[in-house]
């Protein structure tokens, strides 16, 4: 579906995605964009777009110079916000919105944009306190319906046929920003006393990152865990989503994050869930009921955290059950779009109340 089913004079909503290479900018913003697009004339500028969503060009971008009636144009990167300040000011009617996950201070062409935006939100309390200036807080979701309980976990993991009976996970980039190191620490000592789990770390290695990841490697084999600690690296998205569904217990290890959305997909399928206090963690997880919360970095508070989860399968599952009740309650996609909505209203609102004013 293409602008030219989306006419220049209906549409409401332009969602940028000006970065080519794929992130976790981009997967959270393919997931909410269809949802939107259900509520808003919406399009989706650039690569990497979505199904649910009509693509538009920068071509078709030039038919909206000198409309009368504002769209949002909704910014995750800095390039976006760019793109929508200078738009703005050539006469593109645009109200632009920008989402922040970053929990660190911004540089002053980040503040300078910020302050030209017509609306912020922010992905939890801990990045909206670095805004300096009024924001939503609205939380990612995730698709409930896509990352779901497996009918049969044990089936699941079986198909591997990786050794034990259980699986415990670490997903994102292999790096030490994600912690990756610390998962392989803990895994190195708490395996040979629970044979029943094979570990996983699924995530792309990148160049830069290789000398980081063979040092891993190397204290696996050091350690006599090969075929229990498995580095899978970069899975298409419907493998990583059946390896959430052959897990038991997922381990949130980054060091620092903006959200963090692979708690909300682990808590999701059903994986009982340790967590750094890194990104979201906080906010998502009540501590001992739908998740067991640590220090980031920290493998003997790992360690402690996981056995015991590990000890006792059976209490692993209930707590994944409840975190999947959560995630239904408070982080499902349309709770997040719902919200978004009403912030993109609140601007058109604004603007018919500004004119029948003038």
């Amino acid at each position: 579906m293409g602008i030219e089913t989306i006419s220049a004079d209906n549409l409401q909503l332009i969602v940028p995605n000006l970065h080519r290479r794929y992130s976790g900018v981009t997967a959270t913003n393919r997931m909410v964009a269809p949802r939107l697009a259900k509520m808003f004339r919406a399009a989706w500028l650039g690569p990497d777009a979505p199904d649910g969503i009509a693509r538009m060009g920068f071509t078709d971008l030039l038919k909206l110079w000198r409309r009368r009636t504002p769209l949002i144009w909704h910014a995750r990167r800095n390039d976006e916000m760019i793109a929508g300040v200078w738009l703005r000011s050539l006469g593109w009617p645009l109200k632009l919105v920008f989402t922040s996950a970053a929990q660190r201070h911004h540089t002053w062409i980040t503040r300078w944009l910020i302050g030209r935006m017509d609306a912020i939100i922010a992905t939890n309390d801990a990045s909206a306190s670095f805004l300096k200036r009024e924001a939503t807080v609205i939380p990612h979701g995730v698709d409930t319906d896509v990352y779901v309980p497996p009918p049969d976990r044990a089936a699941a993991f079986a198909e591997t046929g990786l050794p034990g009976r259980f699986a415990i996970g670490c997903f994102g980039r292999v790096r030490a920003q994600k912690g990756s190191d610390v998962f392989v620490d803990a895994m190195c000592r708490l395996l040979p006393r629970y044979p029943d789990f094979t570990a996983v770390l699924v995530g792309a290695i990148t160049p830069e990152q290789m000398l980081f990841a063979n040092d891993l490697k190397n204290r696996i084999a050091a350690a006599g865990l090969q075929s229990r600690i498995v580095i899978s690296g970069e899975l298409a998205i419907e493998q990583v989503q059946r390896w959430y569904q052959r897990l038991t217990i997922y381990a949130f290890t980054s060091r620092n994050e903006g959200f963090g959305l692979t708690l909300i997909e682990a808590m999701s399928v059903g994986a009982a869930l340790v967590a750094s206090r890194a990104g979201a963690a906080e906010l998502v997880v009540e501590d001992g009921v739908t998740g067991v919360l640590m220090t980031p970095g920290d493998a003997d508070a790992l360690v402690k955290a996981l056995e015991p989860l590990m000890r006792d399968p059976a209490s692993a599952a209930v707590m994944g059950e409840r975190g999947r009740a959560r995630v239904l309650e408070k982080f499902s996609l349309d709770a997040e779009a719902n919200r978004i909505a009403m912030v993109y209203r609140n601007l058109f609102n604004a603007t018919l109340d500004s004119q029948a004013s003038a």
